[in-house]
C-alpha cells in the first residue's frame, strides 16, 4: 500500500479539496490501481489521505518515483485551480523547505516497529547521538548545494524586480530568504524528533518525582 497525503493550508474549503482529490485519483489511478480516500479536518489544515493498492489489477506494481510525484503535484494543483483554489506545484526546495511529512512518518513507523528498515535507521541515529552526533552524509552536501542554488535564483529574481521598479516585491523576496529555516537531511530531522521524545520523557519523569 502507498499512503499519500494531499494537504492544503488553513482556510481551504475542505469540500473543494476532497472534490479535487477525487478527480485527481480517478484520472491517475482509475482502472489501474484500487484506492480509497478519506478527508480529515481535525487539524488546522484540511488534508486527504489517499491510500493506493501497490499492485494493480493486472499484477503490475506501482513504483512512485520523484518524477511521478512531480507530475502528480502538477495534476493535483490543476484540479484545485479548476475549483477556484489557488495552488501551484512548486518544489519544497524552492520554497526553502525540507521534507517534513515523510520524516514524521518515518519517526512514527520507527517507534511503532512497523518496519525493520526504519527501526534500524532510528536505532543507528540514536547510537550516533549518544556517541557524539550524527555522521556527515553525502545527502547533506547535496542539500546545501540545492539551497545555495535556490537562494541564488531568488536573489536574481529580487534584483530583476528592483531594476523594474518593484522594490516592495523585491523586499518581500529578501525577507522570505532571510526567514528560510536551515536545510536538514532526513537523518537530521529524525534525530531532532528522537531528541524531542527523549526530552519529553525526561520531563515526565521529573514531574512524576515531584508529585
Amino acid at each position: 500500500m502507498h499512503n499519500l497525503i494531499l494537504s492544503m493550508p488553513k482556510g481551504t474549503d475542505p469540500q473543494k479539496l476532497l472534490a479535487a482529490s477525487r478527480d485527481f485519483a480517478r484520472e491517475e489511478l482509475a482502472l489501474k490501481h484500487r484506492y480509497v480516500l478519506a478527508l480529515h479536518t481535525d487539524r488546522d489544515h484540511p488534508h486527504v489521505h489517499l491510500v493506493i493498492k501497490a499492485v494493480s489489477e493486472q499484477g503490475e506494481r506501482l513504483n512512485i518515483r520523484k518524477a511521478t510525484l512531480r507530475d502528480w503535484r502538477a495534476q493535483f494543483a490543476r484540479q484545485l485551480r479548476a475549483r477556484g483554489v489557488a495552488a501551484n506545484a512548486t518544489e519544497r526546495a524552492v520554497r526553502g523547505q525540507s521534507r517534513s511529512g515523510f520524516e514524521d512518518g518515518i519517526h512514527r513507523a520507527s517507534l511503532r516497529g512497523d518496519s525493520r528498515h526504519l527501526r534500524d535507521r532510528a536505532e543507528r541515529i540514536a547510537r550516533e547521538l549518544r556517541t557524539g552526533g550524527l555522521k556527515p552524509t553525502q545527502g547533506k552536501a547535496r542539500l546545501l548545494e540545492t539551497r545555495r542554488n535556490v537562494i541564488a535564483g531568488w536573489h536574481a529574481a529580487a534584483e530583476a524586480l528592483l531594476e523594474a521598479g518593484q522594490g516592495a516585491l523585491a523586499e518581500k523576496i529578501w525577507g522570505f530568504i532571510g526567514a528560510m529555516s536551515p536545510p536538514r537531511t532526513t537523518d537530521e530531522q529524525l534525530a531532532a524528533k528522537l531528541e524531542e521524545r527523549t526530552r519529553n520523557r525526561e520531563r515526565e519523569r521529573q514531574e512524576e518525582r515531584t508529585r
